[in-house]
């Protein structure tokens, strides 16, 4: 969950390293350094680190830091507290070597045992240290070689590159788990693992992976195995420009990103809906009908807000295409030896496409010879590749840590792929158009609820004052509940709890009081009367009661009102006016509100 930012070729490499690290803090912004092959008579490398922020590494970087060959890290501390001594990069002794490092170390406990009865002083508390020890003490007559011998040792994963103060000419990287990409320039290379902190240089990279390497060098690259066989990968164009990661205008890359759904949302269903079927192109499924017939069920694996939207999918596939799903935390399966069914279609989720617990997910179920598709937001991706198939649900770059236009769209793009199975299936032509008209509503529908906005920063100040909250849905209310509860505890630290509305009198009714209001989500179904029985249960107890709804509810204290649509996409509408609630009650809390405490974007260890 860390960044990674490398640079080899003519510019001065600290500024375009402090700029590629500003762009990439979302991964990690605990602390912050980077290292460079020093210009000066001395020649050798120099490392600059901190913990905090990147502004507090440029206000620390010495004047004179010049060089054109360099590596930097932004920090999401797993291995030793966040300080100055555990920030990246990792040197040895003699300072030969500088290391950043995305990933686990399994076995460093047992690494950092043998150096030190070898008579190595390690000095940090992370796992990352153990590279660049391995790396120095190794006898190999390259860069490339003393590498790859110290990976031999390497248990885990890793994304790492790597400087040599005997070889100021190149930098080696090498990716396990954890992305590397790389960035074709003009006579200059780079290296990260974020396209973001490329963009505004190249668009064209190259995308490690996993037990891969590269050498980078101003003029050129190379890529190759970690057992040094040569591999062939051409660069490809990234799809979203240097300004797709600006603020534009906007206080927060939050609030830019809920503002941006109604575009996004176009983004999704653009070229895709065929009106002369009543259904929808999904032209990377790699699914044909006959497959799509002969599934027994699907499964939904996802983490976080991913397997939200998963748990919206399964409900949507279930209601259109008629066929048992359900959805389970990616990070749950992947360890209880799950029975892998040939008839079970399995569907990864994953914003990044390179989150660990869903990647390691999809390489167990490959290795049991089942069929793994794709729901990701980055073309090109760890998932997207390794799965037979999938659906890009194109929101753009979300640089926010908390999760908000890419959710909806995750659950738009299950709406399509449950019309399309659907069609394929038993689902009338009648029930697809009707779901095409639906979609098609959203965008509009997503500005009328934007323009609802200031009325609910009022309501989120006055919920800001509660301890905790209580969320609670139905049926298809209740992924929403899930989903705004996750919203609220990531950006604001409330407190908050979500459950099913039936199962709030099977325990959690004892923590209501006036101290604990209840959020409940009541779209306009068949489940409404049973909804509006519940807000009596909690009104019983004198609890407060915000409700989202399609209409004014009497019980309830405050109500969100949204506009209706289709019964199936009503949850994608609904869960909006919460991303917004938990964005005003945290900026009512004064809250950092891009950059929450302990928590990253693109979960890339376990």
């Amino acid at each position: 969950m860390c960044g990674i930012v490398g640079y080899i070729g003519k510019r001065d490499t600290a500024p375009l390293l402090l700029e590629g690290l500003q762009r990439l803090e979302y991964r990690g912004y605990d602390s912050a350094g980077l290292a460079v092959h020093s210009s000066g008579s001395s020649g050798g490398l120099k490392s600059a680190k901190t913990k905090g922020r990147v502004r507090d590494l440029e206000e620390r970087l010495p004047k004179r830091f010049s060089g054109t060959v360099g590596i930097a890290h932004t920090r999401w501390a797993t291995h030793g507290a966040p300080n100055d001594v555990n920030a990246h990069p990792h040197l040895d002794p003699d300072e030969q070597v500088a290391v950043v490092h995305n990933g686990i170390v399994d076995n460093a406990a047992e690494l950092r045992a043998k150096l030190t009865a070898d008579g190595v002083t390690l000095v940090s508390d992370t796992d990352t240290e153990v590279f660049s020890h391995l790396i120095a003490r190794s006898e190999a007559d390259t860069l490339e070689a003393k590498v790859q011998e110290a990976l031999r040792h390497i248990e885990g994963t890793y994304g790492i590159a790597v400087l040599h103060a005997a070889f100021p000419d190149r930098i080696v990287v090498a990716r396990n788990g954890s992305p590397v990409v790389l960035g074709i320039g003009e006579k200059e290379m780079f290296v990260a693992s974020d396209v973001a902190a490329l963009v505004s240089h190249t668009r064209q990279v190259v995308t490690l992976d996993d037990g891969e390497m590269a050498t980078i060098k101003a003029g050129d690259y190379r890529t190759y195995t970690t057992e040094g066989s040569r591999t062939s990968t051409s660069p490809e164009t990234v799809e979203w420009a240097a300004e797709s990661y600006d603020m534009g205008g906007h206080d927060t890359y939050m609030h830019k990103e809920i503002a941006e759904q109604a575009d996004a949302v176009d983004r999704v269903l653009a070229g895709r809906i065929d009106d002369r079927f009543a259904t929808v192109h999904l032209g990377g499924l790699n699914l044909d009908a006959r497959e799509a017939r002969t599934m027994r069920r699907v499964k939904i694996l996802g983490c976080g807000s991913a397997y939200h939207a998963g748990m919206i999918g399964a409900q949507m596939i279930e209601e259109l295409a008629r066929v048992p799903a359900d959805a389970e935390p990616a990070s749950e399966f992947r360890y209880r030896n799950p029975v892998v069914d040939p008839d079970t279609l399995y569907i990864a989720v994953s914003q990044s496409g390179e989150t660990y617990d869903t990647l390691a997910a999809v390489q167990e179920l490959k290795r049991k010879g089942a069929r793994v598709l794709g729901v990701v937001n980055v073309v090109g991706s760890a998932i997207a590749r390794e799965t037979d198939g999938g659906v890009y649900v194109h929101a753009g770059p979300e640089v926010c840590v908390v999760s908000t236009k890419c959710f909806t769209n995750t659950a738009v793009a299950f709406a399509l792929l449950a019309l399309h199975l659907g069609r394929i299936r038993d689902l009338s032509v009648a029930d697809g158009k009707r779901i095409l008209a639906g979609l098609r509503q959203l965008p509009e529908q997503i500005d009328r609820v934007m323009r609802e906005e200031a009325a609910i920063e009022k309501l989120a100040a006055d919920y800001a004052t509660a301890k905790s909250m209580m969320f609670v849905g139905r049926v298809r209310g209740y992924p929403v509940a899930r989903e705004a509860s996750l919203k609220l505890k990531e950006v604001s630290y409330i407190h908050a709890e979500a459950y099913p509305a039936s199962e709030l009198k099977h325990g959690p009714l004892a923590l209501i009081e006036p101290a604990v209001p209840t959020v409940a989500v009541l779209p306009d179904d068949e489940l409404l009367d049973k909804n509006r029985a519940t807000l009596e249960e909690i009104k019983a107890r004198s609890g407060r009661i915000l409700a989202v709804a399609h209409m004014e509810q009497e019980k309830a204290d405050h109500t969100i009102v949204v506009p209706k649509n289709e019964p199936e996409l009503d949850p994608v509408l609904m869960g909006i006016p919460l991303q917004l609630l938990a964005y005003h009650t945290a900026l009512a809390l004064g809250r950092d509100i891009d950059k929450p405490r302990n928590l990253a974007k693109s979960v890339t260890v376990e």
